[in-house]
């Protein structure tokens, strides 16, 4: 049966090695970053051919990437017509991150009450590396270790279908998550709303995990609401 706390006697969880990215996803971020920051502008026609020759890939992985990012908002996949870049208005990127913060929150109340000690001091040890990172200013690594951050409380909450619709969501909002990170002093923001959450969690306590869960993904959605602004 799951612990509500760590005991100090467990033996600490191995460190998460990174995983390499594929062809698909590490095109599927560059192409995000570019519609994100305004190097593609909305109604620019994406080319399979074009941005394989680019990037030096085959047709494959950019067929992949463009329907990936289809699902984010930020591409417009016409039949027979091609894909266009499009972003989401601004009212729909709210509703994206309303939702979002309600499932990240449940997520984490759940993780509070049903993470084991091995989960939990897994968790504490990503929290650390995110400490690192912001130390290093380096907000391309920070974010790799952020999603396995927000991935280790889906698991936690020991709730296969909240964790995969949760998992989902974060999928269509990830780009915009990701460049939020751009903002000055963003990091270290990001960290310290983290380390409520991790603290919550580790003290068992359901409610303080879920509002503040809720209040980190809410001032995510200003933090790129005010680089979008900028762009």
């Amino acid at each position: 049966m799951p612990s509500s706390a760590p005991s100090s006697a467990s033996p600490r969880a191995p460190r998460p090695k990174a995983v390499p990215r594929t062809r698909t996803e590490a095109l599927r971020l560059q192409l995000a970053d570019e519609i994100v920051s305004g190097a593609l502008e909305p109604g620019t026609p994406l080319d399979e051919q074009e941005l394989a020759s680019r990037f030096g890939v085959s047709r494959t992985p950019v067929r992949e990437a463009i329907r990936q990012l289809s699902a984010s908002g930020l591409v417009s996949v016409r039949p027979h017509r091609g894909a266009v870049v499009a972003l989401p208005t601004p009212r729909q990127l709210d509703d994206m991150f309303e939702a979002m913060a309600e499932l990240e929150g449940l997520c984490a109340g759940m993780a509070a009450r049903n993470m084991t000690i091995g989960e939990r001091r897994a968790l504490e040890a990503l929290h650390e590396e995110l400490r690192v990172l912001v130390q290093q200013g380096d907000p391309l690594r920070y974010h790799e270790r952020n999603e396995a951050f927000h991935t280790a409380i889906y698991a936690g909450s020991h709730n296969s279908y909240l964790a995969d619709i949760t998992l989902m969501t974060r999928t269509r909002v990830a780009p915009f998550r990701r460049a939020q990170f751009r903002a000055a002093g963003r990091l270290g923001g990001s960290y310290q709303e983290h380390d409520l959450v991790v603290q919550a969690i580790l003290r068992g306590d359901r409610d303080a995990a879920a509002e503040a869960m809720r209040a980190h993904i809410g001032i995510v959605r200003d933090a790129f609401h005010t680089y979008a602004e900028t762009r």
